[in-house]
């Protein structure tokens, strides 16, 4: 049987298990189930008390809350993929796909909140690949929560230019904004998860070197006609959900000024 807080998972990685870790704290009692690609890490999620099961499990069972966290590096039929999702919610509760900041037409560094106007089809694979996987969301009535990103701390040099601007935000916050959107049981909606301190790469690492915090020494940028960023700003996101970042900025985060 299926209780009525009761949470899917597809792509219990990083961010599907802190929103696993933060619904059963609000939902105590309640199951909460996994689906990945492979068996890999079924043991970690069990000692987390995720349910896993594999993809290809045939299964009838419907849940009053899905949400879709798997990149769509894993998979040739990405929208595919987000319409089993959205046949798996018996639509009671909320589902949830979390996408990314990419679809918004600004690469110029410039200005870009939820109103913003989408990339349009056919201009780049990346966006094709998240504006149908955002469709299907719609048609379904599920809500999007577009996120910002970041990944290449580990590297040494990177072939990039360092004015480009970042949009960040922790994965606890994108975790904590995740659950408040599932909460609400909210319809047919996009919402943007960022922390409103968009930095430029070299800020970010200037930052990162100002900590302390990492052994690693970054080298630096090498890139000079790679395309520019956008500043995002969620704060309608914010007002409509009563909802507020624990980390206000990656400047915050690491325990320095900016």
């Amino acid at each position: 049987m299926v209780g009525e807080n009761d949470l899917l998972i597809v792509g219990p990685g990083v961010l599907g298990r802190l929103v696993a870790e933060k619904w059963r704290e609000e939902h105590p009692g309640c199951q909460i189930y996994g689906q990945t690609v492979t068996t890999d890490h079924h043991n970690e999620l069990i000692s987390l008390g995720i349910n896993p099961f594999l993809k290809e499990t045939k299964t009838d069972q419907k849940f009053p809350y899905v949400i879709f966290c798997a990149p769509p590096s894993k998979t040739p039929d990405y929208a595919g993929d987000i319409r089993l999702a959205a046949l798996s919610w018996n639509g009671e509760g909320s589902f949830v796909f979390t996408s990314s900041s990419a679809p918004y037409d600004c690469n110029d560094n410039g200005p870009c909140d939820e109103d913003t106007p989408t990339v349009p089809i056919g201009r780049s694979p990346r966006t094709d690949t998240l504006l149908k996987a955002e469709k299907v969301v719609l048609e379904f009535d599920g809500c999007v929560v577009r996120g910002a990103h970041f990944y290449w701390l580990h590297k040494g040099t990177v072939d990039a230019r360092p004015d480009h601007i970042l949009n960040l935000i922790h994965y606890e916050d994108a975790a904590s904004l995740s659950v408040t959107i599932l909460k609400k049981k909210l319809r047919g909606r996009i919402f943007l998860g960022c922390d409103n301190h968009p930095l430029s790469r070299q800020e970010v690492m200037d930052l990162v070197d100002k900590s302390g915090k990492f052994d690693k020494k970054f080298q630096g940028f090498t890139g000079t006609s790679d395309p520019l960023g956008k500043k995002l700003n969620n704060s309608n996101t914010r007002k409509e959900l009563g909802w507020e970042p624990k980390y206000p900025s990656f400047a915050h985060f690491l325990g320095v000024s900016e």
